[in-house]
């Protein structure tokens, strides 16, 4: 599994780039930076990039679901970008979990992604 992050100084929304199967030490790369994040601006927003992705082993679901009832309320937008319609589906089960505004995105339109986070 891979998890890229891309942030940028003074700027609230985190880019993750995932691919092939998310893992428990992949959440220990991305939550103390969302959570660095959090501290400083409050709220965040998150770029969620898949390509290739095949989903969760069980620890990392258990690390996602922590971070979810944790951050409930601490996410403005959620930005998907994938190219499956289980990726797509993936926008609307995660409503529940969240007060973010969550939308999907293909890949050909990641920069609409990026100008919704940033809007």
């Amino acid at each position: 599994m891979t998890v890229q992050l891309e942030k940028e100084k003074n700027v609230k929304v985190l880019e993750v780039k995932v691919s092939g199967k998310l893992s428990k030490e992949d959440y220990e790369q991305f939550v103390p930076e969302a959570e660095r994040l959090i501290e400083k601006f409050g709220k965040i927003r998150i770029l969620f990039e898949m390509q290739d992705f095949h989903g969760w082993e069980a620890g990392a679901l258990w690390e996602d679901i922590k971070f979810d009832v944790k951050h409930f309320s601490d996410i403005e937008r959620l930005a998907f970008v994938g190219d499956k319609v289980w990726e797509k589906g993936m926008s609307v089960f995660c409503k529940p979990f969240t007060t973010a505004q969550i939308r999907y995105f293909e890949p050909p339109q990641r920069q609409q992604a990026k100008e919704w986070l940033e809007s």
